[in-house]
């Protein structure tokens, strides 16, 4: 029991931040610092800007280091956070995380996409039109993602305080 709480409660301080919006990227490990490191990886980057080969390399490390983050992430809610809620929670709470948890693949995507967009650009076959607007739509792109990681980890950390608070309850009737 004492595992399952912990690791509640690592994870909804790592939400935590992300309401909070952390100021450092060098530390991406959660979705906090994932929201902080697409903001920043999008803003290192900017169409027009004399040395943008600099820009996207900074993008191109920063959403490194956000994957990997994110990946640790969602590692420790696929994994032990659904067998907790299996384990602990009722039918609903069981549903509502395997929900959110289908999200993950959405937003591994989109940081995939991402990756991708910024090899396109760094390749240097695109004409200079097609190049900026291009560059344009990886920026658009980055900020709907980030505002998707914020909604994201909204939902789970009401669903899992919800959770939380109905473990103590559970300890104490036994």
């Amino acid at each position: 029991m004492k595992g399952v709480l912990a690791l509640i409660e690592q994870i909804l301080a790592e939400h935590k931040l992300i309401i909070q919006r952390a100021q450092t990227l060098e530390q991406v490990a959660n979705d906090a610092e994932t929201i902080v490191g697409l903001e920043k990886a999008k803003d290192a980057f900017m169409p027009g800007r004399f040395e943008p080969k600099q820009g996207l390399q900074k993008l191109k490390e920063a959403l490194a280091v956000i994957d990997k983050g994110v990946k640790a992430h969602f590692d420790r809610e696929e994994k032990g956070l659904l067998a907790a809620f299996e384990k602990h929670g009722d039918k609903e709470f069981v549903s509502a995380l395997r929900s959110l948890l289908l999200e993950h693949e959405d937003l591994r995507n989109r940081l995939a996409h991402s990756k991708k967009h910024v090899a396109e650009l760094t390749d240097g076959g695109l004409s200079r039109h097609v190049w900026e607007a291009s560059a344009h739509d990886m920026r658009a792109h980055i900020s709907h993602t980030r505002k998707l990681f914020e909604a994201h980890a909204e939902i789970e950390q009401e669903l899992f305080q919800k959770l939380r608070d109905r473990l103590p309850k559970e300890n104490k009737g036994k």
